[in-house]
This record gives C-alpha cells, structure tokens and sequence, in this order.
C-alpha cells in the first residue's frame, strides 16, 4: 500500500525484536522512525 505523502499511516501491530507486539498507535502523539529489516537467512 502507497500513501500520499502527509497522509497518516494506518496502525499496525508487529513484533518487535523481542517478540514483544508493538503497535504504532502505542507511539500516538510521538515522533517515530520505523526502521524495518529482513529477517535472518530469507531473500531480501
């Protein structure tokens, strides 16, 4: 999914790097940089 830039990013829930979930509506009203990688020994 492609946003417009200024648009607003839908939440999302993923896990974090200790398998804790983690949504962006927990970050609401704060600055955030996502920062996303592939995972160990998969393409990309």
């Amino acid at each position: 999914m492609l946003l417009e830039t200024g648009a607003q990013a839908p939440d999302f829930t993923l896990p974090d790097a200790y398998e804790k979930s983690v949504s962006l509506s927990d970050f609401k009203g704060s600055k955030l940089v996502l920062w996303f990688f592939p995972k160990a020994s998969t393409p990309g």
